[in-house]
C-alpha cells in the first residue's frame, strides 16, 4: 500500500516538472514584431480631364511650333474651304432696235450671191430667152419657189422693156423694188406678246429637232428682256435630257425663271405649270419650248396638239412660232405644212440664215403658210436673233 502511494506521488511530481518546463519554454520565445506605424498618406493626384496631361506636368523647357520638326519636314497642310457656288451674273442683252441693220454685214456675206447674180444677168446688153432662163434658175436655186419666181421674172421683163437703157443704179433700184414686193412690206411682223387686258402673253415654240428650237427660245427671251419685258420659260421638251438644262442656262443669264418637270414627264403638264406660275408672278411673257417632233410621226404631232389645248385652259396662245432651218430648203416647207395642220402657226423663225446663200426661203415659206417670217437667226452668238426687217434683208441681198 505504501508503495502505491509513493508511485502516485512520484508521478505527480514528474508531471508538474514537465508542465513547468513547457511553460518556461513558451515564455522564452520572442514576441512577434509590433505592427508598423501607419504610413503618411499622400492624396493621389486628381484624374486628368479632357485636354489635360495624364501625369503631373514637369518643369521642362518648351519649344515653339517653329522649332519642332514636323513629319516629312513640310509645312502644315491648309484645309481648303469648299467652293462657294455663286449665282450667274445677269447679262444686259443688246437692244433689239435696228439689230438686223447691225448684222447686215454678216447677212450680206452669205446672201448677196443671189443679188449679185441677178444684177450681173440683168446688166447684159441683150436679154434673150437664155438670159431670162438663167435668171429663173438663179431664183429657183435660192429657194424662192416656182410660183414666186415666175411672178418676179414676168415683172422684171415688163419693167426692163419699158426702161430701155439700164444703168447699174437703175437696175439695182428696179431689183430692190421687185424683191421688196415679193418679200412683203405691209405684213405685221411683230411678235405678239402684249395681249389686251391680261398678262402674260403666251408664246409656244415648235419645230423639228436640230433646227435650233431651244436655242431660239433662249435667244427670244433675251430679245424680250432687252425690250424691258419680264419672262418665264417653260421647258416642255422633256424627251431630250439636256433641253431643260440648256433652256434654264439661257434663262439664268437674263434673270428669267424656268419651269421644268421630270425627265420624260408629260410636256403638257410642264407647259400648264409654266403659264400658271407666269400668271402668279405677274410676268409679261411666258415662252414654252416644246419637244422636237418628227413631222412623219402622227402620235408625236398629236401630242403637240394636246400641249396647245392644255395651255389654252389658262388663256389663248398669242403666238405659235415655227422654227425652220434655212439650209433645209424644200424639206423645210414639207415640215411647215405638217406643223400648220396640227397647230395654228402664226409666225416663222428662220435659223442658220447666215450659213446659206438660199435667202429665197423667206419668200417660199411665207407663200406656203400664209404667215410672215418674224425672226431670223444669223449666227451662234447670244444676240444673233433679230426681228425680220424686209428693207434691211433685201439691201443685204443685193449689196451696196
Amino acid at each position: 500500500m505504501d508503495i502505491v502511494i509513493l508511485a502516485v506521488v512520484i508521478a505527480v511530481v514528474v508531471l508538474g516538472a514537465i508542465g513547468g518546463l513547457v511553460v518556461g519554454s513558451r515564455r522564452k520565445k520572442p514576441l512577434p514584431p509590433p505592427p508598423p506605424a501607419a504610413p503618411d498618406i499622400t492624396a493621389p493626384p486628381a484624374e486628368p480631364h479632357v485636354g489635360d496631361e495624364a501625369e503631373t506636368p514637369r518643369d521642362e523647357p518648351r519649344r515653339t511650333i517653329e522649332e519642332v520638326d514636323l513629319p516629312g519636314g513640310g509645312a502644315p497642310t491648309a484645309v481648303e474651304e469648299p467652293p462657294v457656288v455663286e449665282a450667274p451674273a445677269i447679262e444686259i442683252p443688246e437692244p433689239t432696235e435696228g439689230r438686223l441693220v447691225r448684222l447686215r454685214a454678216r447677212l450680206s456675206r452669205s446672201q448677196n450671191a443671189l443679188g449679185k447674180g441677178l444684177l450681173t444677168l440683168l446688166s447684159r446688153e441683150h436679154l434673150d430667152e437664155d438670159t431670162w432662163e438663167e435668171i429663173e434658175d438663179t431664183l429657183l436655186t435660192a429657194d424662192v419657189g416656182v410660183q414666186p419666181t415666175q411672178e418676179l421674172v414676168e415683172r422684171l421683163r415688163e419693167r426692163v422693156k419699158v426702161l430701155g437703157t439700164r444703168t447699174p443704179e437703175e437696175l439695182r433700184g428696179l431689183l430692190r423694188e421687185e424683191l421688196l414686193k415679193l418679200v412683203g412690206t405691209e405684213v405685221d411682223r411683230t411678235v405678239k406678246t402684249e395681249p389686251e387686258g391680261r398678262k402674260p402673253g403666251i408664246v409656244m415654240v415648235v419645230g423639228v429637232n436640230g433646227t435650233g428650237k431651244t436655242t431660239t427660245t433662249g435667244k427670244l427671251a433675251r430679245v424680250l428682256v432687252a425690250d424691258g419685258r419680264t419672262v418665264v420659260l417653260g421647258a416642255a421638251d422633256t424627251f431630250r435630257a439636256a433641253a431643260a438644262d440648256q433652256l434654264q442656262t439661257w434663262g439664268e443669264r437674263v434673270g428669267a425663271h424656268t419651269v421644268r418637270g421630270p425627265e420624260a414627264g408629260d410636256p403638257a403638264s410642264v407647259a400648264f405649270d409654266a403659264v400658271k406660275e407666269g400668271k402668279e408672278m405677274g410676268v409679261d411673257v411666258v415662252l414654252i419650248d416644246t419637244a422636237g417632233r418628227l413631222h412623219t410621226k402622227t402620235g408625236l404631232m398629236d401630242e403637240l396638239g394636246k400641249v396647245k389645248r392644255v395651255v389654252e385652259k389658262h388663256a389663248p396662245l398669242d403666238e405659235v412660232l415655227l422654227v425652220l432651218d434655212a439650209t433645209t430648203g424644200q424639206n423645210g416647207l414639207v415640215q411647215a405644212r405638217v406643223f400648220a395642220e396640227v397647230v395654228d402657226i402664226t409666225g416663222i423663225v428662220l435659223t442658220k440664215l447666215d450659213g446659206t446663200a438660199k435667202g429665197g426661203i423667206v419668200v417660199a415659206v411665207q407663200r406656203e403658210l400664209g404667215v410672215p417670217v418674224k425672226l431670223i437667226g444669223l449666227g451662234e452668238g447670244a444676240d444673233d436673233l433679230a426681228p425680220f426687217e424686209p428693207e434691211a434683208f433685201v439691201d443685204a441681198l443685193i449689196g451696196d
